[in-house]
């Protein structure tokens, strides 16, 4: 059981594909949009539960525990070896510009 006012991530449904436009591209239009949304817990739950949070804006949100303490996860890439040689280059540029003053 996850006791209340743990921080968590929900998921809900905010269009059906039935609501999307007919406009849109069909993979998309066959496809529910999803919200995901961080907050803390108004009443133990476990996980897949539908829930209540409370948002760091106040906002109370319902929608299915999906995610306990959430984190980010993104990272800017792999390690690209030529911006070593940029940074270099950069550094002696403006080391340069210092010693023309």
């Amino acid at each position: 059981m996850i006791p209340a006012q743990t921080m968590v991530l929900i998921e809900s449904i905010v269009l059906t594909p039935e609501q999307r436009l007919a406009s849109l591209p069909i993979e998309t239009r066959l496809t529910p949009l999803k919200m995901w949304v961080k907050g803390t817990l108004l009443q133990e739950a476990m996980l897949g539960d539908s829930v209540s949070i409370k948002t760091a804006t106040n906002r109370v949100v319902c929608g299915i525990l999906k995610e306990v303490e959430p984190h980010y996860t993104h990272s800017f890439g792999q390690f690209v070896p030529e911006l070593l040689t940029v940074r270099t280059m950069i550094e002696e540029i403006l080391h340069e510009d210092k010693s023309n003053e």
